[in-house]
């Protein structure tokens, strides 16, 4: 039971050592992180339609 409390303790110890990110900064990142979800969504979409498009041009 005292390696958990001690192991708990230290992650504790670390967590206040953290840099964590400011407001502004986490609002640029989200948007960066979501922009490029959409963006390779978008592109894999239409890669798909491509290929199935192909596909079904070379089974008709």
């Amino acid at each position: 039971m005292n390696r958990i409390t001690e192991f708990f303790r230290g992650v504790a110890r670390e967590m206040r050592k953290v840099s964590w990110p400011k407001r502004k900064e986490l609002t640029r990142y989200t948007v960066v992180v979501l922009s490029t979800v959409v963006i390779m969504a978008l592109f894999f979409a239409v890669v798909d339609l491509g290929i199935s498009e192909l596909i079904r041009l070379v089974v008709e």
